[in-house]
C-alpha cells in the first residue's frame, strides 16, 4: 500500500483528489504543524451481507442498535385516488 504524508491544510484544500487517490488504494497520513494525526484509508470491500455491515457498523459504534421496544407504525393508507373522498362520503352516512 502506497502512503503518503499530506498536511491538513493541503488536505482541506485537495480533499477530493484525496478520496480518489484512496479508493485507488493510497493511504495517506494527515499532520498538523509535522505531527501525524490521522490516517485516511479506503474501506475494503468486503462481500458481507446487509446483516453482517450493519452489525459491523453497530458494533464500530457507527449506527445505534435496534430499540425493541419502540411501538411500530399503522401500517401506510392504500394509495388510491379517491380515497380521501370515500372517507368523507362514509363520514357523512
Amino acid at each position: 500500500m502506497i502512503r503518503s504524508r499530506v498536511g491538513i491544510r493541503e488536505a482541506k484544500m485537495n480533499f477530493s483528489r484525496l478520496v480518489k487517490e484512496v479508493q485507488e488504494g493510497k493511504e495517506i497520513v494527515i499532520t498538523d504543524r509535522g505531527r501525524e494525526v490521522a490516517v485516511l484509508r479506503g474501506i475494503p470491500r468486503e462481500r458481507l451481507s446487509l446483516e453482517a455491515r450493519i452489525s459491523q457498523m453497530v458494533t464500530n459504534g457507527w449506527l445505534e442498535p435496534e430499540k425493541k421496544n419502540v411501538r411500530s407504525l399503522p401500517p401506510p393508507l392504500p394509495a388510491e385516488a379517491d380515497i380521501a373522498q370515500r372517507f368523507l362520503e362514509e363520514d357523512r352516512r
